[in-house]
């Protein structure tokens, strides 16, 4: 998917996703060496958005399952179009020299058969970028499921048969560590801890989106972000949701978040009524903007 390291880093910057040089040559391995990429951190501390990222550095399309407790078989890899397999026999029956045996091994073809994320990730010409995404939220028996794809990069599927990969899709497994993931999946993958960014770097990825604004305000929505994660709410910010605010304060018009600007920002800040009520208790808007002032200077000092 990349000729050299450089022009993967190259792509994730250019996406906007601004990676350690860990993360950036696991990525690299992984992709060379057709090994899935475990992605194991915090909601919202851009695991998916890695995905997204190197799909575009790629210049490939992302074909994403999104887990969830109790899919199933079918949601991940597809089902037969029982529908259209009517309408095939119908019409068929209308003829006076049908062949049922020939009909019935037509009927269980792909061209019947309405295909998943995972069946689809395998079919592409050129490798695209399967995402499994919240692979916490399912259970061990659902992770065997995978195994044969990983493996092999097949799917054996009942009466339709065992499809092989035209092209080996670039596989992020990311999970939240609602549940552990098991070892066989493990064993299988390279793993990569994705905590939220330091002040410095998230000032960065500010910067890459508001490339207008200031230094001081990219540093400033930095400090704001690590002040927010460190006041144990109940639903801390991800780096999309500080990217969100950065760009409504830039339609707002100011440079820097102050104690006055509580009420219009609770809606961007706050997505749980506690958090909520916790932002509007007595001095606490304003304690948390001066956390975050200290924040800023320390990403300021760091950045000269």
């Amino acid at each position: 998917m990349f000729p050299s390291l450089e022009e993967l880093e190259q792509g994730l910057r250019g996406s906007g996703y601004i990676a350690d040089s860990i993360a950036t040559t696991t990525v690299y391995l992984a992709a060379k060496l057709h090994k899935p990429l475990l992605l194991e951190g915090p909601a919202g501390s851009g695991k998916t958005q890695l995905a997204y990222a190197v799909a575009e550095a790629a210049d490939t399309t992302v074909e994403r399952l999104q887990c969830y407790e109790g899919i199933h078989e079918e949601k991940a890899i597809g089902k037969f179009d029982e529908s259209l397999q009517r309408l095939c026999v119908e019409l068929r029956a209308k003829s006076a020299n049908a062949d049922w045996e020939s009909l019935q091994a037509e009927l269980h073809s792909q061209q019947f058969f309405s295909a998943g994320p995972l069946l689809r990730a395998l079919q592409y010409e050129k490798p695209c970028v399967l995402l499994i995404d919240e692979l916490d939220k399912v259970d061990h028996a659902f992770e065997a499921l995978l195994l044969e794809l990983l493996s092999v990069w097949q799917l054996s599927i009942p009466k339709l048969g065992t499809i092989k990969a035209r092209s080996i899709p670039f596989v992020v497994l990311t999970s939240n560590e609602e549940r552990r993931i098991g070892d066989p999946l493990r064993r299988r993958s390279f793993y990569l801890r994705v905590e939220h960014p330091t002040a410095e770097r998230e000032a960065e990825i500010v910067a890459l989106r508001t490339p207008d604004s200031s230094h001081e305000f990219h540093a400033g929505m930095a400090g704001l972000a690590k002040a927010l994660r460190g006041w144990s709410l109940e639903k801390p910010p991800s780096v999309s949701e500080i990217l969100d605010l950065a760009q409504a304060l830039k339609v707002l018009g100011p440079e820097r978040v102050t104690p006055e600007m509580r009420d219009i920002l609770l809606p961007l800040l706050a997505k749980t009524e506690a958090d909520r009520r916790k932002l509007l208790l007595r001095d606490g808007f304003a304690s948390l903007l001066y956390d975050a002032q200290q924040y800023t200077r320390e990403a300021l000092r760091s950045a000269v």
